[in-house]
């Protein structure tokens, strides 16, 4: 597969990731909390607590609230991710448009799938499902907009979570509720702000449980006497750099070379087919990182103050170049 093919087949395969993504965040939106009326963070905590007060579809301004935030980050994201931001963002706006639709009944209310007084079992099953639809369009390289693109634009530069920069957003959101009339007397507020937490809290930690796994990376020691086949074969096929160790063996007293591997958990089925079919007998040791940084994986976000680097500029002395002799 050409460089071309490739870089197309995976544009591809974002847009079909990110789009069953907003298709389960609509789901576990338009089902399960919009009507138990249940307020959340986000754009669509926002343009869902517009709709309680004023009853204005969610789709209209979730969509305005967006195209707002859009112009703030287009200079810090770049075109690319905007792109699939401003994607998202329409498809979003009309599967919401759809689903509430579809939801509301003749007189005007929306159906309660789990019936009536099972709002917190109704709040905990949508927001696993949003929760995790959020993970799936973060890894597919999107964003479904609003307080995500706030959350990217600090993820991009700081080794933050996404979901830790979600919270603080959503404290402010869910906040709000306590100083709309709408909502009833101080106590139902106040009902209102809790439920809201409990939906930040679920939310945001199937985020961040779904996004980690899938970044999770794993260290390989292979131990074999066809190291050189497994380590072409892995550098080949898998387009994976190998390092080769020098080992010895305290009991036979043998030199031995182990192979070291740093790869995406989602790597280790592949890698571990190749040194099955290589070398059955390899003996391989296989142990969880808790990161990874650096070339082909995560970059490094942690900023240097300008003084150390001048100084680090300054004091390093310039090696003198070696003539051959």
């Amino acid at each position: 597969m050409s460089r071309i093919h490739k870089a197309v087949w995976n544009e591809t395969k974002d847009y079909v990731y990110i789009t069953l993504g907003l298709l389960l965040y609509t789901f576990g939106w338009a089902v399960f909390l919009l009507p138990y009326q249940i307020v959340t963070g986000g754009v669509t905590g926002i343009a869902a607590i517009i709709f309680y007060a004023t009853k204005i579809p969610i789709s209209y301004s979730y969509f305005l609230i967006n195209f707002a935030l859009l112009i703030v980050g287009l200079k810090i994201l770049g075109w690319k991710f905007m792109v699939k931001t401003v994607y998202a963002i329409l498809a979003l706006s009309v599967f919401l448009w759809a689903a509430q639709r579809i939801m509301t009944q003749p007189d005007g209310t929306l159906t309660q799938v789990l019936g009536p007084g099972q709002a917190f079992m109704s709040l905990v099953i949508g927001c696993m499902l949003t929760g995790t639809s959020l993970a799936i369009v973060f890894l597919s390289n999107g964003s479904t907009g609003g307080t995500d693109i706030i959350a990217a634009c600090v993820n991009k530069y700081r080794n933050l979570s996404l979901g830790t920069v979600l919270i603080l957003v959503d404290l402010l959101i869910i906040g709000s509720c306590l100083f709309i009339p709408e909502f009833g007397e101080p106590l139902q507020r106040t009902h209102k702000v809790v439920f809201g937490l409990c939906t930040m809290v679920i939310e945001n930690y199937m985020l961040d449980r779904v996004f980690n796994a899938r970044r999770q990376s794993v260290q390989f020691m292979i131990f074999s006497r066809k190291y050189m086949e497994i380590a072409d074969a892995i550098g080949t096929q898998m387009d994976h750099g190998v390092t080769i160790l020098d080992g010895h063996g305290w009991y036979t007293g043998n030199e031995v070379k182990v192979l070291c591997i740093l790869a995406r958990k989602n790597e280790s089925q592949p890698i571990f087919r190749l040194i099955k079919m290589i070398d059955p007998n390899a003996f391989v040791s296989q142990s969880a990182v808790i990161g990874v940084f650096g070339e082909g994986f995560d970059p490094i976000k942690v900023k240097v103050p300008k003084k150390v680097q001048q100084t680090s500029g300054e004091s390093s002395p310039k090696t003198p170049p070696v003539k051959d002799s």
